[in-house]
């Protein structure tokens, strides 16, 4: 068997078995449970694991309570999808009827004269239950009051890593990809004035249905400076999205590390139901697979790799793959626009696709694409892989400069999943850019209370969500106008007395870091 290390000689070689973990949490019952928690992985049939000869071996008691905890939170989630689908489309739809109609009195007004305006999902005006949330769509005009594109144009075309304006963009880009094709066209188009290039609504052949959301904008349509490309996070009624999130499942990838499967799924590099589709995927450097071509009789499981191809072609039908889709698109982009870098941003689950996206690109060999990378800019983001990841990405985008920018708002509980400790597998990497509850900036390895749930946090976290909530209603009158929340946001500061690991993931959170952060210790702009 060839080691993971040589990877210089596998393309001579017979592939390796792949190493994997799955948490198959629809086949864990309750004893299951009861009887992995005390016997560890002998006495359970819901772990499938390839640990090269030795198998997964003996579990600690520390981690069997993080995998029963994850399944009986991804049960529970699973039980409940379609009233949280029913729920999120219903409060969409209301929420969407109330703006329309200019609130609950232009409704009765409306409805009475007759003219109701009745919310179609899809429309440039159907806005997510997101940008309900945050109804800010202009970007902030800092010092220079330019529009952003000007800005660079008075700068010369140049992009300063770590700049207010180049955050606040990748914020507000962020934000926006919770949105349909056509708001976020119009936004980009007569908001932000800059040039719409494409909207991708992609496959997940785990989840069987179009999942992943991206869009790619440039800065102008000709000589363009920036590429900007956005994931699309975690959207708040969907259960399969929040289960990805909390789920332990993993793939190693020779060279990379251990991946969250989740994370590689929603990309389209493979499916758990057939693990080899991840190693025809993830082949190493020349060996990518794309929309024209495969290497499939080198592959044992050529028939099912057929198969799964036949679905994923980018041109021939509608069921594109998020990775391969951007891939090159990117690529034609970057031949058009010469002097051009490129951005990837995202919010949460979105934010584990933008790190993914340029580290495969490294897998792949895509040398030229990584050196117009400009930066990677995430919001809220989970932890996507173990420690060996971490090495190779701070290798590749945190020296000799830095490329990676992680940040986290105060108590958010989305980037402290997967569950972690010294031993345990997922791992952060980079530096964290954190801020608090009054939005100072504080650079560090990793941020505060990195699990979330540990007990002697717990009264400090119910008692910041409680200024939390003050601090909504007087934003306003403090800082002005654009930063007064949302009722919808105050609602979910109310949800955040509870629960405030959520309430603190909502993207408003991340602009006013941003706008207002106090900088302690504040990264020069390279």
């Amino acid at each position: 068997m060839v080691r993971s290390n040589d990877w210089g000689r596998r393309g001579e070689e017979e592939p390796c078995e792949p190493r994997y973990l799955i948490v198959r949490s629809d086949k864990a019952g309750l004893l299951d449970l009861v009887r992995f928690a005390v016997c560890g992985r002998e006495a359970h049939g819901f772990l499938e694991s390839r640990e090269g000869e030795e198998g997964l071996g003996p579990i600690r008691d520390d981690h069997r309570w993080v995998i029963v905890v994850s399944v009986v939170i991804r049960r529970l989630l699973a039980f409940f999808r379609k009233p949280m689908e029913w729920t999120g489309m219903l409060v969409e739809f209301l929420l969407n009827l109330l703006s329309l109609n200019g609130g609950f009195s232009g409704l009765f007004i409306n409805l009475f004269k007759g003219k109701l305006v009745v919310p179609h999902r899809g429309s440039d005006s159907f806005i997510s239950a997101i940008g309900h949330l945050d109804r800010r769509m202009e970007l902030y005009k800092f010092d220079s009051f330019l529009p952003f594109n000007e800005l660079n144009r008075e700068t010369g075309g140049s992009f300063q890593n770590g700049s207010r304006d180049l955050m606040d963009l990748c914020m507000m880009a962020s934000k926006l990809a919770y949105e349909n094709a056509n708001v976020v066209r119009n936004v980009i188009v007569h908001h932000w004035k800059m040039h719409f290039v494409e909207f991708y609504n992609c496959w997940n052949d785990y989840q069987k249905e179009r999942s992943t959301q991206v869009f790619i904008l440039c800065d102008k349509p000709k000589d363009a400076g920036l590429v900007l490309i956005s994931f699309r996070g975690t959207e708040p009624f969907d259960a399969d999205n929040w289960s990805t999130d909390f789920d332990y499942s993993w793939y190693e990838i020779p060279k990379l590390g251990k991946v969250h499967m989740g994370f590689l799924e929603a990309l389209g590099l493979g499916s758990r139901t057939q693990v080899s589709t991840f190693q025809l995927h993830l082949q190493g450097r020349g060996h990518s697979v794309d929309s024209k071509s495969s290497n499939q009789s080198a592959h044992p499981s050529g028939t099912c790799i057929s198969s799964f191809l036949e679905k994923s072609k980018l041109m021939d039908t509608d069921e594109l793959i998020a990775y391969y889709a951007v891939k090159n698109k990117l690529s034609s982009l970057l031949d058009e626009h010469k002097r051009a870098k490129f951005i990837v941003t995202g919010h949460s689950l979105g934010g584990a696709l933008a790190i993914l996206f340029p580290a495969v690109l490294l897998f792949h060999g895509e040398d030229g694409l990584m050196k117009r990378l400009l930066g990677v800019y995430t919001f809220g983001q989970p932890r996507v892989g173990d420690r060996q990841l971490k090495r190779f990405m701070e290798a590749h985008l945190c020296h000799p400069e830095q490329k990676y920018f992680r940040m986290v708002y105060c108590n958010d509980l989305v980037p402290r999943l997967p569950y972690d400790d010294k031993t345990f597998l997922y791992k952060h990497f980079g530096m964290c850019m954190y801020y608090d509850s009054f939005y100072v900036e504080q650079n560090m390895d990793e941020e505060p209370n990195r699990n979330y749930f540990g007990l002697r946090y717990l009264l400090p976290e119910h008692l910041n969500a409680v200024w939390e909530l003050i601090r909504s209603l007087i934003m306003g009158s403090i800082y002005g106008p654009y930063y007064k929340e949302t009722w919808c946001s105050i609602w979910l500061r109310l949800l955040g007395l509870m629960m405030p690991g959520v309430s603190a993931h909502s993207p408003t959170n991340y602009i006013n870091s941003i706008i207002l952060g106090q900088r302690m210790a504040r990264m020069s702009p390279i």
